[in-house]
């Protein structure tokens, strides 16, 4: 039979309540009674009932962990991050998956069916609108991998694209690349915008280039080899490609081998994020690393510090990112 919290008072000595405030956070116990409580617990392997504490505490401990692509390889370097951060500050990751998810409102109804204490949206491509939904339900909301704004109305974190954006077109001008194009993720997503908008701005005013620009359906292997392909088949290809994260230039390094096509002898190609994949012998892609480590690590701070403080303002943190130089590129001039 399972132990319950009335065989722990009574092996204890202690009232049942005395045994309540020792298994809740912040509750008020004396060190001598916390100490009988814990080990007459352990003696008798009782485990405190986190959903029955939930109907007094009115806090489930849950956070909704929120995303919409679940076929980027990288999102399980990102749930892996952000369910072990969680879980090491006494919270449970709900995980939710948006892929198909249109209407913000319909994302709000299901968090709050399973009364979660805050919410997490960990997507680049879900637009700002997602997280406001959660912020008006008056829900703490942390959008992740988000995009920057000097003045935001959720908490965000993550990289500056623009900046991204610019640092790939300096490192292509800077291997002589001429004949430039920009391999993007969905055009709608403010990630590929963002990325974009940085990448033309650096080529056009420091260096009078026009990309060519094309954009994959999303962020996933198959659109990336199904755009390259497709690129190749209407003509010569640009000489270098600055592709919308490592995944899509996985795919566009599939395609370009099929059309017998050398990298980088043929084609230079530069992604973006240094999942654990792009280091792989047989990838070896240069790209820009986006450091995920700590965007997780500080959106989990942020999250687990609005449960205590719900009317925190909101604030951008973001985290610069830098070249990682591998084999698909010719060496810099």
């Amino acid at each position: 039979m399972a132990i319950t919290l009335k065989d722990v008072a009574e092996k204890a000595g202690v009232s049942r309540s005395a045994v309540s405030r020792t298994f809740t956070p912040g509750a008020s116990v004396s060190a001598k009674t916390r100490h009988l409580v814990e080990k007459a617990a352990s003696e008798l392997g009782y485990s405190p009932n986190v959903l029955a504490r939930s109907l007094t505490t009115r806090r489930t401990s849950l956070i909704g962990l929120v995303s919409n692509n679940f076929h980027n390889p990288i999102f399980l370097q990102v749930f892996d991050l952000f369910t072990k951060g969680l879980q090491a500050r006494g919270l449970r990751p709900l995980l939710v998956n948006l892929s198909e998810e249109t209407d913000p409102q319909n994302s709000v109804r299901m968090l709050q069916q399973y009364s979660v204490d805050g919410v997490v949206v960990a997507s680049s491509t879900l637009p700002p609108e997602f997280a406001m939904a959660f912020r008006e339900a008056r829900m703490p909301v942390v959008h992740s991998f988000g995009r920057y704004s000097n003045a935001p109305h959720v908490h965000v974190v993550g990289i500056d694209n623009l900046a991204c954006g610019q640092l790939a077109a300096e490192e292509l001008v800077a291997r002589d690349y001429k004949r430039i194009g920009f391999l993007g993720g969905p055009a709608q997503a403010t990630s590929t915008q963002d990325r974009l908008a940085g990448f033309e701005r650096e080529l056009s005013y420091r260096f009078n280039i026009t990309p060519e620009v094309s954009y994959c359906v999303d962020y996933s292997f198959e659109a990336g080899r199904a755009k390259t392909l497709e690129l190749l088949a209407a003509g010569e290809p640009c000489e270098a490609y600055f592709c919308g994260d490592d995944v899509i230039s996985i795919g566009a390094l599939s395609a370009l081998r099929d059309y017998g096509l050398g990298v980088p002898d043929d084609v230079g190609i530069i992604g973006l994020n240094d999942m654990e994949m792009a280091g792989w012998e047989n990838i070896n892609l240069s790209t820009i690393h986006q450091p995920v480590q700590e965007i997780i690590n500080s959106s989990v701070d942020l999250i687990a510090g609005m449960l205590d403080d719900p009317e925190r303002y909101p604030e951008a943190r973001l985290f610069p990112c830098k070249m990682i130089e591998r084999g698909t590129l010719k060496p810099r001039i």
